[in-house]
């Protein structure tokens, strides 16, 4: 269903079963697949694709013209959200499936969610900022551009981050710091107590002083059994922490 007051591009590409609500704007190069949901007053204004069952609340607003954005399916984009709209540059927007984006977050060019994130409310990632699978930032939180937040990191509320932050962490503070393991995250993703109990050697291995001990992860990250270990020591030795 299309709402009368909507303004929609004729080039605008809107596959069957979608909703578009009153005073909504698409424009060109825009693709909405079947099952969307759009509420009121929502702009899509560049080449934005939207797939399978992605919902997009009222006042939300993605793109600036040129942008390249694509949204994965059952996403969920809460209300005033602003994506790639007021940037001079145009490199892509990818935000995967079944992520959580919250009101007023505000995600800048070159921004990159991979699934199963959830972003609270009024958060901002810069320009190239890349999230792992399964991140949660809390309110208020920005992270500065070209940083990378590995899988499972839990970010706690007004925090700011201006380096790269490992996988399966916990964060917070003005500047952030890493405070230990997210060790609720990684039981819901690892049954193996003796697993977890790796990664929590390893972990009080490489950071057992203020500075990273980059030498030790780069020689687990390329011995160890456990996949996980292996996650979290290559991404510390690589990062820019």
């Amino acid at each position: 269903m299309i709402h009368a007051t909507a303004s929609i591009d004729k080039n605008a590409i809107i596959e069957d079963g979608v909703e578009i609500g009153p005073f909504c704007s698409i424009s060109a190069g825009v693709h909405i697949h079947s099952g969307c949901v759009l509420h009121a007053n929502v702009i899509l204004d560049g080449n934005i694709t939207l797939e399978e069952n992605v919902k997009i609340f009222s006042f939300a607003n993605l793109g600036n013209g040129s942008n390249t954005i694509t949204v994965g399916k059952e996403t969920v984009i809460r209300e005033f959200c602003i994506i790639a709209t007021d940037s001079q540059v145009n490199y892509p927007v990818v935000i995967a499936e079944n992520n959580f984006v919250m009101a007023y977050v505000n995600l800048k060019a070159g921004v990159h969610l991979d699934a199963h994130c959830i972003l609270t409310n009024a958060v901002t990632l810069s320009e190239n900022v890349h999230c792992g699978e399964k991140v949660i930032i809390g309110g208020l939180s920005t992270i500065e551009k070209d940083n990378t937040i590995g899988t499972g990191v839990m970010i706690g509320g007004a925090s700011y981050i201006t380096h790269d932050m490992p996988p399966f962490c916990l964060v917070e503070g003005h500047p952030a710091v890493v405070k230990g393991l997210n060790l609720i995250g990684l039981r819901r993703r690892l049954p193996n107590t003796d697993a977890i109990n790796e990664i929590r050697s390893v972990y009080k291995e490489i950071f057992r002083t203020d500075n990273v001990d980059k030498e030790s992860a780069q020689q687990i990250a390329s011995e160890h059994q456990n996949s996980y270990v292996r996650q979290l020591a290559s991404f510390v030795a690589n990062s820019n922490m």
